[in-house]
């Protein structure tokens, strides 16, 4: 895949494609830095400790059943599973699919800002995990 614009994002929560629902989301896979600096050291040193995943969806809310609110609501503060994917094409080396298990669902606002005539939207984050990259 070549440059691309994204218009077609894939997103599973628990198993439930909520993929028509997406207005953005976004991963982040980071290293604890462990510093390892010894007295004679003249620059710091570091190791790379543990690694994180965490991320946000934002979704236009949906209360009806089997749908965003329904699917976010009963995960808050419970681990699960989310699937990201550039594009809702089949899997492979230029279309990854990011598993991201146990995850934890840190945050989600059910009702989020409810300005007048603006359009629902509702956030979820999420912390923790495995990622695991697939390409087939």
């Amino acid at each position: 895949m070549a440059k691309f614009v994204y218009d077609d994002v894939s997103v599973t929560v628990n198993s439930v494609d909520l993929s028509d629902h997406v207005q953005s989301v976004t991963l982040s896979a980071d290293v604890t830095e462990v510093d390892v600096t010894a007295m004679s050291d003249t620059w710091d040193q570091s190791l790379a400790g543990r690694k994180k995943v965490s991320g946000s969806i934002t979704f236009y809310q949906d209360f009806s059943a089997s749908s965003v609110d329904a699917t976010i609501w009963p995960l808050i503060g419970t681990t699960t599973t989310i699937t990201l994917r550039a594009t809702s094409d089949a899997v492979g080396a230029t279309n990854p699919d990011y598993d991201i298990t146990n995850t934890v669902i840190t945050s989600y606002g059910s009702i989020n800002g409810g300005t007048y005539g603006d359009a629902a939207m509702t956030t979820v984050n999420f912390s923790g995990g495995t990622l695991a990259p697939a390409t087939s």
